[in-house]
């Protein structure tokens, strides 16, 4: 089934220690604003250091930096040059199209108005990745990372952390990934976003009560809706935020 994987798409959900390759995935990037709704992002928010796990090519980094805000953003999908990741966008975009095409009735047609539309959003914001990639490298950035593997950074490096479109929504990946990657998640974060709460067939993940559960007696955990809503039923989002000793 068509989903989108963070901000690029998988074709298969089951993630190795193996290398990982450009042909397994099927990037597709969004944008600030959508992020802020996807996220429910204050001001103050955006004033926080950030860092987003599976950014892929979306605009964010690029358009926060543009503002004199921080974000480090974290993908396996780093690790290639930009001509690679470039010519990846290219043979891919066709299909991803075509298969939103085939299940439009799953997704809301309102601020997105049509699958023109959409296209032109998903490149401008794809292209800006692009052009921004190279030097958001050099500056760090854009850091090569696959989770649940343990990052780079010290504890509570980072204000608020993001996961847009993967965990919980790949809940094939199983609750022990699931928890690792948020326990990373959380060790490096005073707070962490997650969104959407669904599995790949559009329904709450199987895999979200667990979570829940897992983490609820030492953090604060919160469900709320947002203003994001463009696969059906995906407009809920997790929150879960270091209690204050």
């Amino acid at each position: 089934m068509f989903t989108a994987k963070g901000n690029y798409t998988l074709v298969t959900t089951r993630i190795t220690k193996m290398a990982f390759e450009l042909k397994s995935v099927v990037p597709w990037g969004r944008n600030m604003g959508e992020y802020k709704i996807m996220f429910d992002l204050s001001n103050d928010d955006l004033n926080h250091k950030i860092i987003s796990f599976g950014d892929g090519p979306a605009s964010f980094n690029y358009e926060m930096t543009k503002l004199g805000k921080s974000v480090t953003s974290l993908d396996p999908i780093y690790q290639f040059v930009k001509d690679e990741i470039q010519q990846r966008i290219a043979e891919t975009k066709d299909t991803i199209l075509e298969q939103i095409h085939n299940n439009r009735d799953k997704f809301l047609w309102t601020t997105i108005k049509s699958i023109p539309d959409l296209e032109h959003i998903r490149m401008e914001a794809m292209n800006a990745f692009i052009e921004d990639f190279e030097l958001g490298k050099v500056q760090g950035r854009y850091v090569c990372h696959e989770l649940p593997m343990v990052t780079e950074f010290k504890d509570l490096s980072f204000d608020l952390g993001l996961s847009s479109h993967f965990l919980i929504l790949y809940a094939g990946l199983g609750l022990d990934f699931h928890l690792k990657s948020i326990s990373e998640m959380l060790r490096i974060c005073k707070e962490i976003r997650i969104f959407p709460l669904l599995n790949l067939n559009g329904h709450e993940s199987e895999v979200l009560k667990e979570i829940i559960a897992y983490f609820e007696s030492d953090f604060e955990i919160n469900i709320h809706k947002v203003d994001y809503e463009f696969q059906k039923g995906g407009n809920r989002l997790l929150k879960i935020t270091r209690r204050v000793k």
